[in-house]
Protein backbone atom coordinates (compact mmCIF):
# COMPACT_ATOMS: atom_id res chain seq x y z
CA UNK A 1 0.00 0.00 0.00
CA UNK A 2 1.17 3.21 -0.60
CA UNK A 3 2.02 6.00 1.98
CA UNK A 4 0.02 8.89 2.32
CA UNK A 5 2.10 12.01 1.40
CA UNK A 6 2.26 13.22 4.51
CA UNK A 7 4.82 10.21 5.47
CA UNK A 8 6.30 9.36 1.88
CA UNK A 9 9.99 10.54 2.81
CA UNK A 10 10.25 10.37 -1.66
CA UNK A 11 8.04 13.78 -1.18
CA UNK A 12 10.65 15.54 1.17
CA UNK A 13 13.18 16.00 -2.51
CA UNK A 14 15.45 18.43 -1.10
CA UNK A 15 18.49 17.80 -3.87
CA UNK A 16 17.29 19.24 -7.21
CA UNK A 17 20.50 21.63 -8.40
CA UNK A 18 22.21 23.53 -6.21
CA UNK A 19 21.05 27.08 -7.76
CA UNK A 20 17.33 26.46 -8.28
CA UNK A 21 14.92 25.70 -5.07
CA UNK A 22 13.23 22.22 -4.76
CA UNK A 23 9.48 21.66 -4.61
CA UNK A 24 9.30 21.60 -1.17
CA UNK A 25 11.59 24.63 -0.34
CA UNK A 26 9.43 26.63 -2.73
CA UNK A 27 6.05 25.12 -0.93
CA UNK A 28 7.92 25.78 2.44
CA UNK A 29 8.36 29.41 1.53
CA UNK A 30 5.27 30.44 0.33
CA UNK A 31 3.35 28.65 3.41
CA UNK A 32 5.79 29.60 6.05
CA UNK A 33 5.63 33.24 4.49
CA UNK A 34 1.80 33.62 4.46
CA UNK A 35 1.83 31.76 8.20
CA UNK A 36 3.57 34.71 9.25
CA UNK A 37 1.84 36.98 7.87
CA UNK A 38 -1.23 36.10 9.04
CA UNK A 39 0.00 36.36 12.31
CA UNK A 40 1.50 39.50 11.99
CA UNK A 41 -1.34 40.99 10.59
CA UNK A 42 -3.14 40.33 13.55
CA UNK A 43 -0.38 42.08 15.76
CA UNK A 44 -0.26 45.17 13.64
CA UNK A 45 -4.05 45.72 13.07
CA UNK A 46 -4.37 47.23 16.74
CA UNK A 47 -1.09 49.88 16.65
CA UNK A 48 -2.94 52.33 14.78
CA UNK A 49 -6.39 52.23 16.87
CA UNK A 50 -5.40 51.02 20.46
CA UNK A 51 -4.38 54.20 22.12
CA UNK A 52 -7.08 56.29 20.45
CA UNK A 53 -10.47 53.56 21.70
CA UNK A 54 -8.25 52.71 24.97
CA UNK A 55 -10.02 56.53 26.30
CA UNK A 56 -13.62 54.45 26.08
CA UNK A 57 -12.31 51.35 28.31
CA UNK A 58 -11.92 51.69 32.54
CA UNK A 59 -8.44 52.38 32.92
CA UNK A 60 -7.87 53.98 29.73
CA UNK A 61 -6.67 57.66 31.13
CA UNK A 62 -3.20 55.99 32.31
CA UNK A 63 -1.01 56.24 29.64
CA UNK A 64 1.11 53.95 31.65
CA UNK A 65 -1.45 51.10 31.28
CA UNK A 66 -2.12 51.66 27.46
CA UNK A 67 1.51 51.17 26.62
CA UNK A 68 1.30 48.43 29.16
CA UNK A 69 -1.16 46.65 26.81
CA UNK A 70 0.71 47.56 23.67
CA UNK A 71 4.14 46.45 25.10
CA UNK A 72 2.73 43.06 27.44
CA UNK A 73 3.09 41.28 23.96
CA UNK A 74 6.35 41.81 23.89
CA UNK A 75 7.38 41.20 27.03
CA UNK A 76 5.91 37.43 27.33
CA UNK A 77 7.38 36.84 23.70
CA UNK A 78 10.71 37.93 25.42
CA UNK A 79 10.06 35.34 28.50
CA UNK A 80 9.19 32.46 26.24
CA UNK A 81 10.65 32.27 22.94
CA UNK A 82 14.04 30.08 24.06
CA UNK A 83 11.57 27.22 25.93
CA UNK A 84 9.37 27.34 22.64
CA UNK A 85 12.57 27.14 20.41
CA UNK A 86 13.79 24.09 22.72
CA UNK A 87 10.58 22.84 23.19
CA UNK A 88 10.80 22.79 19.36
CA UNK A 89 13.43 20.58 19.08
CA UNK A 90 12.33 17.74 21.35
CA UNK A 91 9.03 17.81 20.40
CA UNK A 92 8.40 19.25 17.06
CA UNK A 93 8.49 22.04 15.08
CA UNK A 94 4.46 22.10 14.30
CA UNK A 95 3.13 20.71 17.07
CA UNK A 96 4.70 23.89 19.09
CA UNK A 97 3.62 25.98 16.30
CA UNK A 98 0.03 25.37 16.52
CA UNK A 99 0.01 24.74 20.35
CA UNK A 100 1.43 28.62 20.38
CA UNK A 101 -1.12 29.39 17.56
CA UNK A 102 -3.97 28.13 19.84
CA UNK A 103 -2.96 30.27 22.80
CA UNK A 104 -2.47 33.84 20.27
CA UNK A 105 -6.16 33.18 19.51
CA UNK A 106 -7.41 32.29 23.27
CA UNK A 107 -5.61 35.53 23.63
CA UNK A 108 -7.06 37.29 21.35
CA UNK A 109 -10.74 36.32 22.00
CA UNK A 110 -9.56 37.24 25.98
CA UNK A 111 -8.80 41.15 24.99
CA UNK A 112 -12.02 41.12 22.49
CA UNK A 113 -14.48 40.66 25.96
CA UNK A 114 -12.03 43.18 28.08
CA UNK A 115 -14.20 45.81 28.89
CA UNK A 116 -10.86 47.58 31.06
CA UNK A 117 -7.90 48.20 29.57
CA UNK A 118 -6.30 45.64 32.41
CA UNK A 119 -8.34 42.88 30.76
CA UNK A 120 -6.55 43.68 27.34
CA UNK A 121 -3.39 43.55 29.12
CA UNK A 122 -4.12 39.71 30.33
CA UNK A 123 -5.06 39.25 26.79
CA UNK A 124 -2.02 40.85 25.02
CA UNK A 125 -0.04 38.78 27.75
CA UNK A 126 -1.83 35.14 26.48
CA UNK A 127 -1.22 36.35 22.92
CA UNK A 128 2.42 37.08 23.67
CA UNK A 129 2.91 33.44 25.41
CA UNK A 130 1.91 31.72 21.95
CA UNK A 131 5.88 32.68 21.30
CA UNK A 132 5.58 30.53 17.89
CA UNK A 133 8.87 32.90 15.67
CA UNK A 134 11.55 30.25 16.89
CA UNK A 135 9.95 27.21 16.04
CA UNK A 136 8.29 28.76 12.41
CA UNK A 137 12.49 29.88 11.89
CA UNK A 138 13.61 26.71 12.58
CA UNK A 139 11.38 24.52 10.62
CA UNK A 140 12.05 26.66 7.18
CA UNK A 141 15.77 26.45 8.17
CA UNK A 142 15.28 22.11 8.31
CA UNK A 143 13.23 22.20 4.89
CA UNK A 144 15.52 24.49 3.13
CA UNK A 145 19.46 23.99 2.02
CA UNK A 146 21.74 26.58 2.78
CA UNK A 147 22.04 28.32 -0.37
CA UNK A 148 18.63 29.18 -0.35
CA UNK A 149 18.15 29.81 3.39
CA UNK A 150 18.50 33.55 3.04
CA UNK A 151 15.85 33.73 -0.09
CA UNK A 152 13.86 32.26 2.33
CA UNK A 153 14.65 34.52 5.03
CA UNK A 154 14.21 37.50 2.94
CA UNK A 155 10.62 36.53 2.18
CA UNK A 156 9.16 35.77 5.16
CA UNK A 157 10.33 39.18 6.54
CA UNK A 158 9.03 40.92 3.31
CA UNK A 159 5.56 39.21 4.38
CA UNK A 160 5.86 41.20 7.23
CA UNK A 161 7.21 44.26 6.32
CA UNK A 162 3.96 44.48 3.90
CA UNK A 163 1.76 43.27 6.44
CA UNK A 164 2.73 46.34 8.82
CA UNK A 165 1.89 48.83 5.73
CA UNK A 166 -1.25 47.20 5.28
CA UNK A 167 -2.13 47.32 8.30
CA UNK A 168 -1.88 50.71 9.09
CA UNK A 169 -4.35 51.16 5.78
CA UNK A 170 -6.96 48.58 7.16
CA UNK A 171 -6.66 49.26 10.81
CA UNK A 172 -9.10 52.74 10.96
CA UNK A 173 -11.69 51.61 8.44
CA UNK A 174 -11.69 47.84 10.41
CA UNK A 175 -11.90 50.23 13.52
CA UNK A 176 -14.66 52.32 11.82
CA UNK A 177 -16.73 48.91 10.66
CA UNK A 178 -16.33 46.75 13.82
CA UNK A 179 -14.92 48.29 16.97
CA UNK A 180 -12.09 47.03 18.34
CA UNK A 181 -13.62 44.06 19.84
CA UNK A 182 -14.21 42.97 16.40
CA UNK A 183 -10.72 43.48 15.52
CA UNK A 184 -9.38 41.34 18.17
CA UNK A 185 -11.96 39.08 17.72
CA UNK A 186 -10.78 38.96 13.58
CA UNK A 187 -7.36 38.67 15.04
CA UNK A 188 -8.22 35.35 16.86
CA UNK A 189 -10.07 33.88 13.75
CA UNK A 190 -6.96 34.87 11.66
CA UNK A 191 -4.91 32.64 14.23
CA UNK A 192 -7.12 29.57 13.54
CA UNK A 193 -6.77 30.13 10.11
CA UNK A 194 -2.96 30.32 10.15
CA UNK A 195 -3.40 27.13 11.92
CA UNK A 196 -5.05 25.54 8.38
CA UNK A 197 -2.03 26.72 7.13
CA UNK A 198 0.35 24.84 9.56
CA UNK A 199 -2.00 21.41 9.29
CA UNK A 200 -2.46 21.74 4.91
CA UNK A 201 -0.08 23.72 3.42
CA UNK A 202 3.64 23.17 4.96
CA UNK A 203 5.48 20.54 4.66
CA UNK A 204 5.73 17.46 6.36
CA UNK A 205 8.84 17.86 9.06
CA UNK A 206 11.58 16.18 8.09
CA UNK A 207 11.37 14.29 11.81
CA UNK A 208 8.33 12.87 10.18
CA UNK A 209 9.63 11.59 6.77
CA UNK A 210 12.80 10.21 9.04
CA UNK A 211 10.64 8.02 11.12
CA UNK A 212 8.86 6.88 8.16
CA UNK A 213 11.95 5.84 6.31
CA UNK A 214 13.56 4.45 9.31
CA UNK A 215 10.06 1.98 9.67
CA UNK A 216 10.52 1.35 5.72
CA UNK A 217 14.04 0.73 5.75
CA UNK A 218 14.49 2.92 3.29
CA UNK A 219 16.17 5.94 2.73
CA UNK A 220 16.85 8.74 5.39
CA UNK A 221 17.03 12.70 4.98
CA UNK A 222 17.22 15.15 7.33
CA UNK A 223 18.96 17.41 9.45
CA UNK A 224 16.55 17.67 12.10
CA UNK A 225 17.35 15.63 14.99
CA UNK A 226 14.79 13.19 16.92
CA UNK A 227 15.81 14.44 20.37
CA UNK A 228 16.92 17.12 21.54
CA UNK A 229 20.70 17.98 22.91
CA UNK A 230 19.39 18.51 26.53
CA UNK A 231 23.94 20.68 27.04
CA UNK A 232 22.43 22.97 23.92
CA UNK A 233 21.05 25.69 25.44
CA UNK A 234 24.60 26.32 27.28
CA UNK A 235 26.39 25.54 23.88
CA UNK A 236 24.20 28.42 21.93
CA UNK A 237 24.72 30.93 24.83
CA UNK A 238 28.57 30.51 24.70
CA UNK A 239 29.07 30.65 21.10
CA UNK A 240 30.79 33.66 19.40
CA UNK A 241 29.52 33.98 16.45
CA UNK A 242 25.87 33.32 17.87
CA UNK A 243 26.63 36.02 19.97
CA UNK A 244 27.61 38.61 17.29
CA UNK A 245 24.40 37.58 15.79
CA UNK A 246 22.44 38.31 18.75
CA UNK A 247 23.09 41.34 19.42
CA UNK A 248 22.96 42.51 15.89
CA UNK A 249 19.13 41.99 15.92
CA UNK A 250 18.82 43.75 19.47
CA UNK A 251 20.51 46.67 17.89
CA UNK A 252 18.89 46.35 14.88
CA UNK A 253 15.15 46.25 16.30
CA UNK A 254 16.73 48.60 18.92
CA UNK A 255 17.01 50.89 16.39
CA UNK A 256 13.37 50.35 14.84
CA UNK A 257 11.77 51.27 17.79
CA UNK A 258 13.47 54.11 18.58
CA UNK A 259 13.22 55.95 15.34
CA UNK A 260 9.40 55.06 15.30
CA UNK A 261 8.88 56.96 18.50
CA UNK A 262 9.98 60.33 16.32
CA UNK A 263 9.00 59.17 12.60
CA UNK A 264 5.26 59.80 12.76
CA UNK A 265 5.17 62.96 14.52
CA UNK A 266 7.48 63.95 12.38
CA UNK A 267 5.71 63.10 9.11
CA UNK A 268 3.03 64.77 10.87
CA UNK A 269 4.67 68.15 11.43
CA UNK A 270 7.04 68.37 8.65
CA UNK A 271 4.47 67.37 5.66
CA UNK A 272 1.10 68.08 7.46
CA UNK A 273 0.12 64.70 6.62
CA UNK A 274 -2.65 63.22 9.10
CA UNK A 275 -1.82 59.56 10.86
CA UNK A 276 -4.75 58.01 9.01
CA UNK A 277 -2.69 59.22 5.97
CA UNK A 278 0.90 57.46 7.19
CA UNK A 279 0.17 54.03 4.92
CA UNK A 280 0.41 56.47 1.88
CA UNK A 281 4.30 56.60 3.03
CA UNK A 282 4.97 53.37 4.24
CA UNK A 283 3.31 51.10 1.97
CA UNK A 284 5.14 52.51 -1.54
CA UNK A 285 8.30 52.41 0.93
CA UNK A 286 7.54 49.22 2.01
CA UNK A 287 6.98 47.61 -1.76
CA UNK A 288 10.14 50.01 -3.27
CA UNK A 289 12.70 48.56 -0.44
CA UNK A 290 11.02 45.07 -0.80
CA UNK A 291 12.27 45.29 -4.09
CA UNK A 292 15.63 46.91 -4.37
CA UNK A 293 16.69 44.26 -1.36
CA UNK A 294 16.46 41.31 -3.50
CA UNK A 295 18.90 41.42 -6.37
CA UNK A 296 21.73 42.26 -3.30
CA UNK A 297 20.84 38.90 -1.70
CA UNK A 298 20.61 36.97 -5.15
CA UNK A 299 24.21 38.74 -6.01
CA UNK A 300 25.88 38.04 -2.33
CA UNK A 301 24.64 34.28 -2.08
CA UNK A 302 25.63 33.59 -5.48
CA UNK A 303 29.00 34.66 -5.41
CA UNK A 304 29.83 33.71 -1.49
CA UNK A 305 29.58 37.67 -0.52
CA UNK A 306 27.21 37.43 2.50
CA UNK A 307 29.31 38.75 5.07
CA UNK A 308 29.85 42.25 2.56
CA UNK A 309 26.76 42.42 1.85
CA UNK A 310 25.97 42.14 5.61
CA UNK A 311 29.08 44.74 6.64
CA UNK A 312 27.26 47.24 3.86
CA UNK A 313 23.77 46.94 5.53
CA UNK A 314 25.23 48.03 8.84
CA UNK A 315 26.94 50.65 7.59
CA UNK A 316 23.92 52.01 5.32
CA UNK A 317 22.03 51.69 8.44
CA UNK A 318 24.41 53.90 10.45
CA UNK A 319 24.87 56.31 8.04
CA UNK A 320 21.18 56.67 7.36
CA UNK A 321 20.56 57.74 11.59
CA UNK A 322 23.11 60.01 10.78
CA UNK A 323 20.69 61.73 7.69
CA UNK A 324 17.64 61.49 9.94
CA UNK A 325 19.53 63.68 12.31
CA UNK A 326 20.67 65.91 9.61
CA UNK A 327 17.22 66.49 7.60
CA UNK A 328 14.67 65.22 9.93
CA UNK A 329 12.46 68.20 9.09
CA UNK A 330 12.96 68.54 5.03
CA UNK A 331 9.48 65.73 3.99
CA UNK A 332 11.02 64.45 0.90
CA UNK A 333 14.53 64.03 2.87
CA UNK A 334 12.57 61.61 5.35
CA UNK A 335 11.16 59.47 2.86
CA UNK A 336 14.33 58.67 1.02
CA UNK A 337 15.81 57.88 3.96
CA UNK A 338 12.90 55.53 4.85
CA UNK A 339 13.43 53.89 1.82
CA UNK A 340 16.99 53.42 2.28
CA UNK A 341 15.78 52.25 6.01
CA UNK A 342 13.98 49.54 4.79
CA UNK A 343 16.00 48.23 2.71
CA UNK A 344 18.97 48.03 4.72
CA UNK A 345 16.63 46.44 7.98
CA UNK A 346 14.88 44.18 5.13
CA UNK A 347 18.79 42.34 3.85
CA UNK A 348 19.98 42.44 8.17
CA UNK A 349 16.51 41.17 9.06
CA UNK A 350 17.10 38.07 6.32
CA UNK A 351 20.53 37.35 6.70
CA UNK A 352 20.71 37.33 10.33
CA UNK A 353 18.06 34.26 11.07
CA UNK A 354 19.70 32.40 7.71
CA UNK A 355 23.72 32.76 9.88
CA UNK A 356 21.89 31.68 13.00
CA UNK A 357 20.58 28.41 11.35
CA UNK A 358 24.14 28.10 9.38
CA UNK A 359 26.05 28.48 12.05
CA UNK A 360 24.03 26.70 15.29
CA UNK A 361 24.17 23.10 15.30
CA UNK A 362 21.38 21.21 13.60
CA UNK A 363 20.70 19.60 17.06
CA UNK A 364 19.62 23.12 18.99
CA UNK A 365 18.67 25.29 15.97
CA UNK A 366 15.10 25.84 17.69
CA UNK A 367 16.95 26.62 20.74
CA UNK A 368 19.41 28.96 19.03
CA UNK A 369 16.46 31.01 17.14
CA UNK A 370 15.09 30.88 20.85
CA UNK A 371 17.85 33.01 21.65
CA UNK A 372 18.18 34.98 18.87
CA UNK A 373 13.79 36.06 19.11
CA UNK A 374 14.43 36.55 22.57
CA UNK A 375 16.93 39.04 22.09
CA UNK A 376 14.84 40.68 19.37
CA UNK A 377 12.60 41.14 21.96
CA UNK A 378 14.78 42.68 24.21
CA UNK A 379 16.28 44.99 21.42
CA UNK A 380 12.46 46.17 21.24
CA UNK A 381 11.39 47.12 24.73
CA UNK A 382 14.98 48.85 24.78
CA UNK A 383 14.75 50.74 21.91
CA UNK A 384 10.83 51.83 22.38
CA UNK A 385 11.94 52.67 25.93
CA UNK A 386 14.99 54.41 25.84
CA UNK A 387 13.81 56.24 22.86
CA UNK A 388 11.17 57.47 24.43
CA UNK A 389 12.84 58.51 27.16
CA UNK A 390 15.30 60.39 25.00
CA UNK A 391 12.90 62.34 22.89
CA UNK A 392 10.70 63.47 26.06
CA UNK A 393 14.41 64.46 27.77
CA UNK A 394 16.99 65.43 24.79
CA UNK A 395 14.44 65.95 21.42
CA UNK A 396 13.93 63.77 18.30
CA UNK A 397 17.65 64.64 17.08
CA UNK A 398 19.10 63.07 19.92
CA UNK A 399 17.20 59.75 19.28
CA UNK A 400 19.15 59.64 15.61
CA UNK A 401 22.23 60.17 17.87
CA UNK A 402 21.62 56.85 19.72
CA UNK A 403 20.98 54.77 17.04
CA UNK A 404 24.54 56.33 15.50
CA UNK A 405 25.88 55.16 18.79
CA UNK A 406 24.53 51.72 18.50
CA UNK A 407 24.75 51.38 14.97
CA UNK A 408 28.84 52.16 14.96
CA UNK A 409 28.78 49.14 18.07
CA UNK A 410 27.29 46.59 15.91
CA UNK A 411 29.64 47.89 13.10
CA UNK A 412 32.64 46.97 15.62
CA UNK A 413 31.12 43.42 16.71
CA UNK A 414 29.91 42.57 13.52
CA UNK A 415 33.77 43.31 11.63
CA UNK A 416 35.41 39.48 13.35
CA UNK A 417 32.06 37.49 12.13
CA UNK A 418 32.86 34.08 10.20
CA UNK A 419 30.09 33.39 7.19
CA UNK A 420 29.93 29.81 7.10
CA UNK A 421 31.32 28.46 3.27
CA UNK A 422 29.73 27.06 0.27
CA UNK A 423 27.96 23.65 1.30
CA UNK A 424 29.00 20.23 -0.55
CA UNK A 425 28.19 16.67 -1.23
CA UNK A 426 30.45 13.69 0.26
CA UNK A 427 29.69 10.00 0.18
CA UNK A 428 30.63 7.62 2.57
CA UNK A 429 30.59 3.84 2.87
CA UNK A 430 28.68 2.62 5.23
CA UNK A 431 29.68 -0.55 7.73
CA UNK A 432 26.96 -2.33 9.17
CA UNK A 433 23.54 -0.47 10.40
CA UNK A 434 21.74 -1.98 12.92
CA UNK A 435 19.65 1.35 13.71
CA UNK A 436 19.21 3.73 10.88
CA UNK A 437 17.57 6.67 12.46
CA UNK A 438 20.29 6.65 15.45
CA UNK A 439 22.81 6.64 13.00
CA UNK A 440 21.73 9.71 11.21
CA UNK A 441 21.21 11.35 14.64
CA UNK A 442 25.29 10.89 15.03
CA UNK A 443 26.02 12.06 11.89
CA UNK A 444 24.19 15.26 12.13
CA UNK A 445 25.96 15.69 15.23
CA UNK A 446 29.64 15.92 14.10
CA UNK A 447 31.36 19.32 13.34
CA UNK A 448 30.49 20.63 9.87
CA UNK A 449 27.69 18.38 8.98
CA UNK A 450 24.50 19.94 7.94
CA UNK A 451 21.95 17.53 6.08
CA UNK A 452 22.31 13.33 6.02
CA UNK A 453 20.52 10.88 3.34
CA UNK A 454 21.71 7.46 4.74
CA UNK A 455 20.60 4.59 2.01
CA UNK A 456 21.22 1.32 3.65
CA UNK A 457 20.48 -0.96 1.22
CA UNK A 458 22.84 1.04 -1.44
CA UNK A 459 25.52 1.02 1.71
CA UNK A 460 26.04 4.77 1.79
CA UNK A 461 25.54 8.32 3.21
CA UNK A 462 25.56 10.84 1.36
CA UNK A 463 26.25 14.44 3.57
CA UNK A 464 25.80 18.28 2.81
CA UNK A 465 28.71 19.39 4.62
CA UNK A 466 30.77 23.05 4.99
CA UNK A 467 33.85 22.43 2.16
CA UNK A 468 36.98 22.47 4.84
CA UNK A 469 35.29 23.34 8.06
CA UNK A 470 33.65 19.75 8.48
CA UNK A 471 35.15 16.90 10.69
CA UNK A 472 35.64 13.76 7.87
CA UNK A 473 37.43 11.87 10.60
CA UNK A 474 34.96 11.53 13.11
CA UNK A 475 31.83 11.04 10.59
CA UNK A 476 34.21 8.26 9.67
CA UNK A 477 34.42 6.86 12.72
CA UNK A 478 30.74 7.31 13.28
CA UNK A 479 29.41 4.99 10.66
CA UNK A 480 32.51 2.26 10.73
CA UNK A 481 32.90 3.33 7.01
CA UNK A 482 35.05 4.75 4.40
CA UNK A 483 34.79 7.54 2.15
Amino acid sequence: MKSSPAADPAEHDLDPPADRMSAVEIRASLSLSSLFALRMLGLFLILPVFAVHAVQMEGGDSQFLVGLALGAYGLTQGLLQIPFGMASDRWGRKRVIVFGLVLFAVGSFVAALATSVEGAIIGRCIQGAGAISAAVVALAADLTRDQHRTKVMALIGGSISLTFALSLMLAPALYRAIGMDGIFALIGVMALAAILVVLLAVPPEPRDLAQAAGRAGGALASSFPLKADRASLGSVLRDTELLRLNFGIFALHGVQMAMFVVVPTTLVASGHLPVESHWKVYLPVVLVSFALMMPPILVAERRGQLKRLFIGSVMLMLALQAGFALWLDQLPAVIALLVGFFIAFNILEATLPSLVTRIAPASARGTAIGVYNTTQALGLFFGGALGGLIAQHGGNVQVFAFGIVLMALWLVVAAGMKVPGQVTSRTLKLGPVQDVIALRERLVRVRGVRDVVVMPEQGIAVLTVFAGAWDEQAALRTIGGEA
